[in-house]
């Protein structure tokens, strides 16, 4: 792929995806349906996936958004769930949909089928959390998604491996694959311990908020490959650092804050828009590489290994949500009013993607010399049911959301809540605003000091009057007015601005200054009301 195909792609990637932001279709699904189109156009070039790009390079950012953004209070809380999707299930579907595949596939040794398990055993909840944000799932089917992408790719790639090694000969027992495993797992979680608190302390020592946001950058890329560097899980070294430093971004400064959401937003909607168009563009590879399989043959182990994917993952989900509950009444108390539709929903959200790809074709064509037992047909396997779980999950989630009538997010209480908390915090800064005043060092004329008053008021007021009654002409609260009002006045100050400099009264340096402090002024008095 030259530098032109590449741009090519993350352009065209990029135009669907704000595409797709005008319909009710979520982006990764019309990615897919518009690479698996443009695969088979006359001058489209071939965009074959390559792991050793995928898995160091694409996957980390990836992870370290999600986790940045992830709630490790809410993480916490919900442990159990996510540990038994993101291990406990990984490892069921590893062996069940393995097992399946070697009853189904006449001479698929069982250790290929084992490989093909571990391949598509992951779920991506890229797909699946960007629906339940725009449909407004319950925060806690929501969290515990999000939880599962981010440590189950880590199992995956470590059953993989040891799947990898047995099929090709390297004589790997029980005990060796489950130190092989722990050793991933406690060596990633042990080198995010070590870099995180570092990490963190230079990110605050740093004065200059672009070296900030330089190293915020090369985290998860340096992560990644420290870990990986000792054997250890480089993904679960990547998120634990991330959630680290998202629960303490608090302590970095305002500027390196909004530089970093408007980077790392840039970063995550390039690389996941081309990620899935990426996925649509492998089927004329797949296809061409069956070989001794027909298609009609292939589409028929095909639907059978989807058909099993599907299935495997309610036969977990199921039981882990409730024999808990019935073997121990503290988590019954603790976990009230839970039903048949929170874990339905889980399971149908079940959708695979990249990196099942990714680890598919890091298969090695050849072992000791000898071609990989049926390399091609897991190939293909796997990327139709990528493919499959996609389009038939993706498609029928939001509907079937709909259907069950789930609770969704309380925006009027999660308001209360935040009208409470920014009261409580008004107040703390009044107290520290008499404080100071009443020091004969911080003496301000009173029109200063009354504006300092007026702008925690105005802060403690706005939540409140969203709870409010509405505008009978406009349907705007009196928050929403203010807003609006303060935009256009901004906009004929910006525009006088632009005027100065055309007319060369003030140069573009001093204009550029003006500008960012209104622009500071707009940021602080709008709330970003959508979610991605």
């Amino acid at each position: 792929m030259d530098a032109l195909q590449l741009v090519g792609l993350v352009a065209v990637s990029a135009a669907v995806a704000g595409a797709a932001r005008r319909t009710p279709v979520a982006a990764p699904l019309l990615l897919v349906a518009a690479g698996l189109a443009a695969s088979y156009l006359p001058g489209v070039p071939d965009y074959t996936l390559d792991p050793h790009i995928v898995l160091p390079l694409i996957l980390p950012p990836l992870l370290y958004t999600a986790a940045v953004d992830s709630s490790y209070l809410d993480l916490r809380a919900n442990f159990r769930p996510v540990a038994l999707l993101s291990v406990g299930y990984v490892l069921f579907a590893t062996f069940a949909v393995g097992w399946l595949a070697y009853e189904l596939v006449p001479g698929l040794p069982l250790t290929a089928a084992l490989v093909l398990g571990a391949v598509v055993a992951p779920p991506d909840a890229v797909a699946a959390t960007a629906i339940a944000r725009r449909l407004g799932l319950p925060n806690r089917i929501t969290t515990i998604l999000q939880g599962e992408s981010l440590v189950n790719d880590a199992t995956a790639i470590t059953a993989y491996k040891v799947a990898l090694a047995a099929a090709v000969g390297e004589g790997v027992s029980w005990a060796g694959g489950l130190g092989e495993f722990a050793l991933a797992a406690l060596g990633g979680i042990g080198v995010g311990l070590v870099l995180m608190a570092p990490i963190h302390w230079l990110r605050v020592r740093l004065a200059d908020p672009l070296l900030k946001n330089t190293l915020s950058l090369l985290i998860p890329f340096v992560a990644y490959a420290a870990a990986e560097e000792v054997g250890a899980s480089g993904v679960l070294a990547v998120v634990v650092v991330a959630l680290y430093l998202g629960h303490r971004a608090w302590q970095v400064d305002f500027a390196t804050r909004l530089q970093e959401e408007a980077v790392w937003k840039m970063v995550a909607f390039v690389l996941e828009s081309t990620v899935f168009a990426l996925i649509g563009l492998q089927l004329p590879y797949v296809v061409k590489g069956l070989g001794q399989y027909g298609m009609g043959e292939a589409a028929w182990y095909a639907t059978g290994v989807f058909v099993a994917v599907v299935v495997v993952r309610f036969v977990w989900v199921y039981p882990a949500t409730f024999l808990p509950r019935w073997m121990s009444a503290r988590i019954r108390a603790r976990e009230p009013g839970v039903n048949w539709t929170a874990p339905l929903i889980v399971g149908w959200a079940g959708m695979r993607g990249v990196v099942s790809l990714a680890i598919a074709f890091s298969i090695p064509v050849t072992a000791d010399g000898e071609p990989f037992p049926a390399r091609n047909l897991i190939l293909f396997l796997t990327f139709t049911t990528v493919i499959g779980t996609l389009v038939v999950q993706g498609l029928t989630l939001p509907p079937l959301i709909r259907f069950l009538k789930l609770p969704g997010r309380d925006v009027q209480a999660e308001t209360l809540a935040e009208a409470q908390a920014q009261s409580e915090a008004s107040r703390a800064a009044e107290e520290r605003l008499d404080a100071l005043l009443s020091d004969e060092r911080n003496a301000l004329p009173q029109p200063l000091a009354d504006r300092l008053r007026t702008v925690l008021e105005r802060r403690r007021n706005a939540v409140w009057e969203r709870l409010g009654a509405v505008n009978e002409i406009t349907g705007e609260t009196v928050d929403d007015t203010y807003r609006r009002l303060s935009r256009d006045v901004i906009e004929a100050e910006r525009e006088v601005f632009v005027q100065l400099r055309d007319e060369r009264r003030i140069d573009d340096e001093m204009m550029r200054t003006l500008l960012r402090r209104l622009d500071l002024e707009e940021a602080a008095a709008y709330r970003e009301e959508a979610a991605d």
